[in-house]
């Protein structure tokens, strides 16, 4: 991108405003950046998931993450970029449900929404409702599992917290985890997929050589974040609550950031059972970059 300057000088570059999620389960994205020399590139802003989300629906953002409700709420504002994303194919670790009972007799007790994710709430809500027949009565609340667990039944946590809850919190207080990865594996034979990097299409086509510049990046870096798997993973762990050894096995082991033909079948499978209640038909299409 470029912009005149304001005495009418030579064009100077214009930094690609991208979205960034502060999560463990985002680094590798991002980790490669620096070391490829793309980070002074971007114009990057860290928030949540769903701010970032909304940051991109309303043009505040050009390219960023977004979770995978959202974009499917608006899929033709938007195109994916290929190849990169943030799911699994099976056990998460990362995304949760902690209960004090057995989840078929949550009928009509409380559960406890720690995350503000859109979707691993609804994934949650789906496996709970569908999956195991249920219907819980829901409230939102922060992700302090002991606090959660004195006001509800069973506790939907995300992110670092359910890391937390899931290695150490539930096992310490002998609650029973339910990995949504896993059920959601369990349940349909598909991967499941978190959050997509998406771009605005009116930047793609206003600036296709800046999005292809940093879908290569993106991918560079989480190549040599896979491929310097260890190094990552000892570097997090001395400002995070994880041992190396946990951290690498999330990374390489539970979490999946490609984007092919098995992820996109489990969109189109989560996006046929929720759509109808969630905002977009059940047959809403991933178009992706130059797809």
């Amino acid at each position: 991108m470029e912009t005149t300057t304001a005495d009418g000088g030579r064009p100077v570059p214009t930094r690609p405003r991208v979205g960034h999620i502060q999560f463990l389960n985002c680094l590798p994205i991002y980790w490669g950046l620096a070391r490829t020399g793309s980070l002074l590139d971007l114009d990057l802003t860290k928030d949540t998931p769903e701010k970032l989300s909304d940051r991109l629906v309303t043009g505040e953002l050009d390219i960023g993450p977004i979770t995978c409700v959202e974009y499917l709420r608006h899929a033709d504002e938007l195109l994916v970029l290929p190849d990169i994303a943030v799911g699994s194919d099976g056990p998460v670790m990362s995304c949760v449900i902690v209960s004090q009972v057995p989840l078929a007799e949550l009928d009509g007790r409380r559960v406890a929404l720690g995350s503000t994710s859109r979707t691993s709430v609804r994934l949650a809500q789906l496996l709970l409702e569908e999956r195991e027949g249920v219907r819980p009565e829901y409230f939102s609340c922060p992700p302090d599992l002991a606090e959660m667990m004195r006001e509800a039944d069973a506790a939907v946590l995300i992110g670092d917290a359910a890391l937390r809850a899931n290695l150490y919190e539930a096992p310490r207080l002998g609650l029973e985890v339910h990995d949504l990865g896993a059920m959601w594996k369990e349940w349909t034979g598909l991967p499941f997929v978190f959050a997509l990097w998406a771009v605005r299409r009116d930047f793609a086509e206003r600036e296709p050589e800046a999005v292809r510049e940093v879908h290569r990046a993106f991918l560079d870096s989480r190549d040599l974040s896979m491929e310097e798997a260890p190094k990552v993973a000892e570097q997090a762990a001395r400002w995070e609550a994880f041992d190396a050894e946990v951290l690498e096995r999330y990374f390489t082991g539970a979490l999946d950031f490609s984007l092919g033909g098995g992820q996109l079948a489990g969109i189109a499978e989560f996006a046929r059972r929720v759509g109808r209640d969630s905002g977009f038909p059940p047959d809403v299409r991933v178009r992706l970059l130059d797809g």
